[in-house]
């Protein structure tokens, strides 16, 4: 039925119905939307001063991307990327490793009770805590370098990979692992055959997935001292070398482009 043959039937065109429908509740709720945005932005205390004064420093990095500079401190990006890309697949596959038995004690479908408080309790504090904070912790107690970025990467890892394949095994498809447990099968192979291939093209993809986040995370470590490419990074920021900062953005984006197209060939050639 097109819209004028509805409009002839109803007298009148359909309109989306409004989410509030009382409107003088509805125009309060806007009112004070606004009323609270201008109440929190009149609580900010802008350096209106400073702003003006960094506008030169902002456009001198815009432009510096229409001039990057990888040769002068090409020897401290190579290293930055190298440690950035050793610690991102370190801390990965060892994240990935862990996380696969704690995802299995966190889905409530195959775990035991004890066993899924337990593992849930691991994601929950995994998640709990920012991976900035966590760096931070870490460097106080390994000091700086890579070290502490690994084992940051690793933590942030198992409570992320856990929770999603906990939950991608609590949505599996229950008659094909119960066919497989009515055969006899031991817990083992009730695993392997009834709840690993339903599983495994999402576990691939997600892995991929954190691979990616790892890499883009270690670039924020470095700030806080945790090493990899952000410390490359925040150097060239200290220094106001804006171009080679630029190169260093430039090569992340690469990378994180690469990593994504990687991503859709494994996860296209496992389903």
């Amino acid at each position: 039925m097109s819209h004028r043959e509805l409009d002839d039937m109803l007298g009148k065109g359909w309109r989306k119905p409004a989410f509030v429908k009382k409107p003088l509740l509805r125009w309060a709720l806007i009112l004070g939307f606004f009323a609270y945005l201008i109440a929190a932005f009149m609580t900010i205390d802008v350096d209106w001063g400073r702003v003006y004064e960094g506008l030169d420093r902002g456009w001198a990095f815009v432009l510096a991307f229409t001039s990057p500079d990888f040769v002068s401190r090409w020897s401290d990006i190579w290293s930055g990327l190298l440690e950035s890309i050793i610690m991102t697949v370190a801390a990965s596959v060892v994240g990935i490793l862990i996380s696969i038995p704690i995802g299995l004690g966190a889905a409530r479908n195959i775990a035991p009770l004890p066993v899924y408080i337990i593992c849930r309790g691991i994601v929950a504090i995994s998640r709990a805590l920012q991976e900035i904070i966590v760096a931070i912790l870490l460097v106080a107690i390994f000091g700086f370098g890579p070290l502490a970025g690994f084992l940051t990467l690793s933590f942030a890892t198992i409570g992320f990979l856990s929770k999603l394949l906990a939950e991608d095994i609590e949505a599996m498809d229950k008659v094909q692992a119960e066919a497989i447990k009515a055969s006899g099968a031991r817990w083992t192979q009730w695993i392997n055959y009834g709840v690993q291939p339903q599983v495994m093209p999402r576990l691939v993809g997600l892995s991929m997935y954190r691979i990616d986040i790892n890499f883009r995370e270690s670039a924020i470590l470095g700030l806080v001292g945790a090493g990899g490419i952000g410390a490359t990074l925040n150097t060239a920021f200290d220094r106001y070398e804006y171009d080679t900062a630029a190169a260093i953005l430039i090569l992340i984006i690469g990378i994180v482009m690469a990593l994504e197209y990687l991503s859709g060939i494994i996860r296209a050639r496992v389903q």
